[in-house]
């Protein structure tokens, strides 16, 4: 899919199926121009948000509220008590439930978590995970294999995971994760591919994960000419460029 205007927008077809947009996207806990970031996540018109490095210290429920408002969205879960991750979703979302999870911490590193949740669009369940990898590739591993537990627990018939992976696709965390789930920007690449530093990349370091039968990839990639998108706004919002997918999740049988 070349044509960056043809990525479906969110909608429910006449089948129960639910088209969604699903961003990742790591803000570094805020530290850049929030305006700017507000912008780009609002015309990548998102149901969902998957966030990183949200702000974790003082007052960081509030901030992470406003951003939510200034982006038409609500928080869905996560922040500092998912160590970081946080999920954030449009009003189109009706939440069944949330959990934030800390992961085992190892001395000297930094602590990470997932932000979880559970959705519904219409009648169409889907299980959610927000994560941050370690830049400790022994630690990263580890934490790839808990994602993918998570996820095997899930209470839902399609999961979609999402997060700054800290590795490009050639590295054997991201390549473990692939090969259970469905690497989104592998399956209909669509838009920019790499994501990493946003003054100039040259590598992907982030990703859009999905799993369960029948879930479609409709386009996957960095929004860089995205109607609404300015190359100012990428580069002063965050280090981090976004990926955005588009996916269609089959209606119950």
């Amino acid at each position: 899919m070349d044509d960056l205007t043809d990525l479906p927008q969110s909608r429910t077809e006449p089948d129960g199926s639910a088209v969604i947009r699903v961003l990742s996207y790591n803000i570094r806990s805020l530290r850049d121009d929030e305006e700017a970031l507000a912008r780009v996540i609002r015309a990548c018109a998102p149901d969902l948000v998957f966030v990183q490095e949200a702000p974790r210290f003082f007052r960081w429920r509030k901030h992470a509220a406003r951003l939510a408002a200034k982006a038409d969205l609500v928080v869905l879960s996560g922040g500092a008590t998912a160590a970081g991750p946080l999920l954030l979703c449009s009003l189109r979302a009706f939440v069944e439930r949330t959990e934030d999870v800390l992961l085992p911490l190892t001395p000297g590193l930094h602590r990470r978590g997932f932000a979880t949740a559970v959705v519904r669009f219409g009648d169409v369940r889907v299980a959610l995970l927000s994560a941050h990898l370690s830049l400790d590739p022994v630690e990263r591993m580890a934490q790839a294999d808990l994602l993918l537990d998570r996820l095997r627990d899930r209470d839902a018939p399609y999961a979609i995971a999402a997060g700054d992976i800290n590795e490009t696709p050639a590295g054997p965390s991201f390549s473990r994760l692939a090969a259970e789930l469905t690497d989104c920007r592998t399956a209909a690449p669509w838009g920019g591919e790499l994501t990493f530093p946003s003054s100039g990349p040259d590598r992907r370091i982030d990703a859009v994960f999905v799993s369960g039968a029948g879930v479609e990839v409709l386009g996957c990639g960095v929004p860089a000419a995205l109607p609404g998108i300015r190359s100012t706004d990428l580069k002063a919002a965050t280090d981090h460029l976004p990926l955005l997918a588009a996916l269609r999740l089959p209606a119950p049988a």
